[in-house]
């Protein structure tokens, strides 16, 4: 039969019907965006005090501006809202700057994607729109190109490096100390500010007394989220992202009570929200329009607290890291064992880049890979020493379930080659 456009013909009639059966089906997401990770949300319920403080730090910028370039470090475990508190506080303190006649801008550059110190500045002088000419420069040459853009155009910056954890283990102290002591070498009108984040402090102990003095002189920490916390950010966000009717304040008090610090849980917004996300679209996906107790359920069994974190930490990663964390996990799950060898694990990353059409890195840059997946805490990896013929690394996962996260790097990997990145 002959099919024109606007007519189906009877041959996908049974295939329209699969999908406008599922278009009518009940909706309950009006913004599946507001529970996403990537969000800053126009509130931040519970983080005033640290809001506060922020502006407190930062108030020269808009009473003796260029007087001094402030430091200020964000600490606080995964999901307390540090991200989300630097963006908001930049948001909005550059507004009301402005309202005030200061010119304040505000760049927030992402440590784990931006590993070097090149990559850093670069990227901060993108945000600032500074032109740099088609030559290359040195990481100096590129700092002082910002700096003075900021003293022609008159602005200050307020700068966030997040993850500084992460860069400050893979860059090295040398990297850090020029970016938090910008300053030291003369006496110069102060433009640049700077906030840094990281989960723990302890986790730049490795840098000198001095540089290590400056990152603590003024220090915000987040606590973990308690469950009647973690139940007034679920009901603000559930009303940004769901229709009314499709949740109630018992489901969103279970998610609460489950994770809340004080219940014993991990105080972690993220993975409350995320159970929240996953239980609304179980319910929607069988058609129905509220969310259960019995769909949280099934959402807190299918959310590992350990895979979240991982997720959030590789996200970013380039995608020859995320192949080679993807042959861990598959020669993990395939061989039963609790440690694998570098040379088992290179095999089945040369095997796993035929799969996805990508050309496998030479030794050398695998094995940097590697160093950098054991740096950032995502695999524990430890030289075999003693009691095995010839010196290895062994590599492990102490965490799981391994098959929820090989899907999850599958789903990441493919859509990185989709976008090219």
């Amino acid at each position: 039969m002959s099919e024109s456009f606007g007519v189906v013909s009877l041959e996908n009639k049974d295939t329209w019907k699969i999908i406008e059966e599922e278009l009518e089906k009940p909706s309950i997401f009006k913004s599946r965006e507001s529970l996403s990770p990537e969000y800053i949300p126009g509130q931040l319920p519970h983080r005033d005090k640290e809001l506060k403080a922020l502006a407190s730090y930062f108030k020269h910028l808009v009473t003796t501006p260029g007087s001094i370039s402030q430091r200020v470090l964000i600490t606080g475990r995964i999901g307390t809202g540090k991200t989300a508190l630097a963006k908001v506080f930049g948001r909005d303190f550059t507004r009301l700057a402005a309202e005030k006649g200061y010119k304040v801008r505000y760049a927030h550059v992402n440590c784990h994607r931006n590993r070097s110190l090149y990559n850093v500045i670069a990227d901060i002088g993108r945000q600032l729109d500074v032109p740099v000419p088609p030559r290359g420069l040195s990481s100096k040459e590129m700092y002082d190109l910002i700096l003075n853009h900021l003293d022609e155009r008159d602005e200050y910056a307020v700068i966030t490096l997040d993850e500084f954890h992460y860069f400050a283990n893979i860059s090295g102290p040398d990297a850090v100390y020029f970016i938090v002591r910008t300053y030291d070498a003369e006496e110069l009108f102060r433009r640049l500010n700077f906030i840094f984040i990281a989960i723990d402090p302890v986790k730049l102990g490795f840098l000198d007394p001095t540089t290590e003095g400056y990152l603590l002189r003024h220090l915000v920490k987040l606590n973990p989220y308690t469950s009647q916390q973690l139940f007034d950010i679920l009901k603000y966000r559930a009303g940004e992202s769901m229709y009314e009717g499709s949740y109630d304040d018992e489901v969103l008090k279970f998610i609460a009570d489950f994770e809340g610090w004080d219940k014993g849980g991990g105080g972690n917004a993220r993975h409350a929200l995320e159970i929240l996300h996953v239980a609304g679209s179980s319910a929607e996906a069988e058609g129905r329009s509220r969310i259960t107790i019995e769909d949280v359920r099934k959402a807190i069994m299918s959310t590992s607290r350990e895979i979240l974190t991982v997720s959030e930490a590789i996200r970013d990663s380039p995608i020859h890291e995320l192949l080679i964390l993807l042959s861990i996990v598959k020669l993990l799950r395939k061989t039963g064992r609790s440690e694998l060898k570098m040379g088992e694990v290179e095999d089945e990353y040369n095997a796993v880049c035929e799969f996805y059409g990508e050309v496998p890195r030479k030794h050398t840059q695998v094995y940097e890979y590697v160093m950098n997946l054991s740096r950032a805490g995502i695999i524990q990896a430890r030289s075999s020493g003693k009691g095995q013929r010839g010196r290895s690394t062994l590599i492990t996962l102490p965490y799981g379930p391994l098959d929820v996260l090989e899907r999850y790097l599958d789903e990441l990997i493919r859509k990185k080659i989709q976008l090219g990145l």
